[in-house]
């Protein structure tokens, strides 16, 4: 396949600046709480407790999650034109 076709699709991206750690914090924040009251057993697994209540597999699930949902809204806000 020819990767100048691609090129040609890739979405325009945003410089990170301090706009862009805001939103990635507001939505790492926003899944935190989401998952710290979904979650059943928070506590589950090695090292309980390491982070406000969250054991070391939920809170990695959850930042991990975090950070997907924050790139795909600084994604979506940057091709709307708002960042």
């Amino acid at each position: 396949m020819n990767l100048l076709l691609l090129a040609d699709v890739v979405p325009p991206t945003h410089p990170w600046d301090l706009s862009v750690a805001a939103v990635m914090i507001v939505c790492n924040v926003l899944i935190f709480l989401i998952g710290r009251s979904v979650i059943v057993e928070p506590e589950a697994g090695p090292l309980s407790g390491v982070f406000l209540g969250l054991g070391l597999p939920a809170l990695l699930a959850v930042t991990s999650l975090g950070h997907v949902v924050g790139a795909g809204v600084i994604l979506g806000l940057t091709n709307v034109g708002v960042l």
